[in-house]
């Protein structure tokens, strides 16, 4: 028997690593300006051609590299950060497995240029694909500047798999966010086709926040600052009133390293739990500082899931700093008893006993006997009359005047009586409180009759038996295919505002917000660039008015970022589902029998009546036999 167990190519090796450390344009540039971190890099300069996919270039002014270093910095397990096992544990810095580099050239075309201080003449390296294609000295600035071309260029498959440039992108500012959020020492610039995205230049913590996200956020974050022998928390988290439904900044560093932990941030959100609405989240920047022996950051190639050895702990400090935070502040809700110019106010002394008033009434009167008048003529009491007497004079009239209460034989009149009797008696009885019957018992008319149920549920009768309708989903179908149709065939109505709403949007999402643009102009939005990431809404679709614009258009925003789909007919599904979510009818809301048969004979000219465009119930028939053996 022959052997098949041999050893990898270190070519292919590196190929697979490379699919763990390297899975798109944005892992390079991570890796990249990470180690430029690590060589004390005081600026930090990042151009990218077509999303990263045609090309990647960082420069920084660190340390630089000799020839050998360079040269050694591309073999696999080459580092400079760990020499034992124990090292592991007591790590501060960013890169330090030592596959980076040998991952990214492996999957493309690199080219090197780099120079210690010390030394007069830098190295140029030049590997394509884990080969080494040239190696010289050049003339170069102080630091490193690594170029990357034409990313996966030898892995058709994975580059295939490659997202819409505009996707790619916003993955790409969203890793140099992260960055630039823990790293406010050192200046940083993004260009992406020569055009300027960011350019951040050395600043305090809370102004880096703001040049990222917007001076809006200036007004809405709250200082968080606790430091045990355990852990030292600091940074900032938002006021509750800023909470929303999507796009909410929230990050977690640790010892300068981005992270992400659902326990955590469950801490958090406990400290919000009476604060804001269910489902909604706030903002947060969060940095803990840790013992490095306490923390393991070895255990995800991405180096994103972190584990912490005194969880439990740290999840009370957290909660707790947060809570302290919002009450130090005022951001918890308060009684604010102002004394301040007030008069004083003596202290009652009793000093005589005071008597209850005296009721007085005439017992002999009867507000159903029908005076005359002097020429012997009577009249009677109009509707209104009627309604005001027995509105005052209900609780006397129990007492002296023992008559049937009107109340029980008109509630036995709504359900025994059609509508026609239920109006004849309305002319010639004392009126209830009509609005209050209509909310608590089923409206019926004459015609197609449909009834409606707790303000959520359509009941109407079919061939079949009885059909519940769901009236919130059936309207959602409704306007979803509507809202698709204008979309693509860009007949969407737009009504202007009187006053443009400004949306304010970081880099990573104004770049998303690009590649939708068009559809969202289809289906009736009107927006215009007023640079800097804000946006004018000048219209909105009509027949959504009372809805908020900014905060639609940037839910469907977030939602396309979450799906992460690039076919276009899978975006423009995205913001139909969105907006025909946004305007639906809600739960509770009472319909008069024409709304109803026009949203059901709406339903059923949709195509899937059955089922809401994600997949959930509209409608369910109860069938006669079931109905009937309940009666059994």
């Amino acid at each position: 028997m022959s052997d098949i167990i041999h050893l990898l190519p270190d070519s292919v090796a590196n190929q697979i690593a490379a699919g763990e450390v390297i899975q798109r344009p944005a892992s390079v540039i991570k890796e990249l300006v990470e180690n430029a971190i690590d060589a004390d890099a005081q600026n930090i300069h990042v151009l990218v051609t077509d999303a990263g996919k045609t090309s990647i270039q960082v420069i920084d002014d660190g340390k630089g590299m000799s020839e050998t270093d360079a040269r050694l910095s591309f073999e696999r397990h080459a580092t400079s950060k760990i020499r034992e096992a124990a090292d592991l544990f007591a790590l501060r810095t960013m890169g330090f497995r030592g596959e980076a580099l040998a991952s990214i050239a492996a999957v493309a075309q690199v080219e090197l240029k780099t120079r210690p201080e010390s030394e007069e003449l830098g190295t140029k390296l030049v590997i394509a694909g884990s080969t080494v294609e040239s190696q010289e000295a050049v003339s170069c600035s102080k630091g490193s500047n690594f170029s990357v071309k034409n990313l996966f260029f030898n892995v058709p498959a994975r580059r295939k798999f490659l997202k819409a440039n505009s996707t790619e992108l916003s993955n790409i500012l969203a890793e140099f966010e992260r960055i630039a959020l823990v790293h406010p020492e050192v200046a940083f610039s993004l260009y992406s086709n020569d055009s300027e995205l960011f350019n951040l230049p050395v600043s305090p913590l809370r102004q880096r926040i703001m040049a990222i996200f917007g001076k809006k956020l200036n007004q809405q974050l709250l200082n968080i600052e606790v430091n045990t022998t355990m852990v030292k928390i600091s940074g900032y988290v938002a006021k509750p009133e800023t909470a929303r439904k999507k796009g909410a900044h929230q990050y977690f560093f640790v010892n300068g390293r981005y992270m992400r932990h659902p326990y955590f941030h469950k801490a958090v959100m406990e400290a919000y739990e009476q604060l804001i609405p269910a489902g909604e989240q706030i903002s947060y920047f969060i940095y803990f500082e840790v013992d490095p022996a306490n923390i393991d950051v070895n255990i995800h190639p991405t180096k994103t899931e972190i584990k912490f050895e005194n969880e439990q702990a740290i999840w009370q400090i957290l909660s707790a700093s947060v809570k302290e935070s919002l009450g130090k502040f005022s951001a918890i809700p308060s009684i604010d008893f102002d004394t301040e110019d007030m008069p004083d106010i003596p202290a009652f002394e009793q000093k005589t006993t005071s008597e209850p008033p005296r009721v007085h009434y005439n017992s002999d009167y009867n507000p159903f006997k029908v005076p005359t008048g002097g020429s012997g003529g009577s009249y009677s009491r109009s509707k209104v009359e009627w309604e005001d007497l027995y509105g005052g004079l209900t609780k006397a009239s129990k007492m002296n005047n023992p008559m049937p209460e009107p109340e029980m034989e008109w509630e036995d009149s709504v359900v025994s009586e059609e509508t026609s009797v239920i109006e004849e008696k309305m002319e010639t009885m004392p009126s209830m409180a009509s609005s209050t019957l209509y909310a608590s018992e089923p409206v019926i008319e004459k015609g197609n009759q449909h009834l409606q149920f707790k303000g959520r549920f359509i009941l109407t009768s079919v061939k079949s038996g009885l059909m519940l309708i769901d009236q919130h989903r059936a309207h959602i179908r409704v306007l979803f295919d509507r809202y698709m149709v204008q979309i693509q065939q860009k007949q969407g109505v737009s009504q202007g505002v009187l006053f443009p709403e400004i949306l304010q949007l970081p880099a990573s999402e104004a770049a998303v917000l690009q590649s939708i643009m068009d559809d969202l102009s289809a289906v009736g939005f009107d927006l215009s660039n007023l640079g800097g990431g804000s946006y004018a809404i000048n219209g909105i679709p009509s027949g959504i008015e009372g809805l908020n614009p900014v905060e639609l258009v940037r839910n469907m925003l977030h939602t396309a970022m979450e799906k992460g789909n690039d076919v276009k007919e899978e975006i423009q599904n995205i913001l139909a589902l969105t907006l025909a979510r946004a305007a639906a009818i809600v739960y509770g809301q009472v319909l008069s029998n024409e709304e109803m048969v026009s949203l059901v004979d709406n339903l059923f000219a949709c195509p899937s009546p059955n089922y809401t465009p994600d997949g959930k119930v509209v409608l369910t028939t109860i069938k006669e036999e079931d109905i009937e053996r309940l009666f059994k």
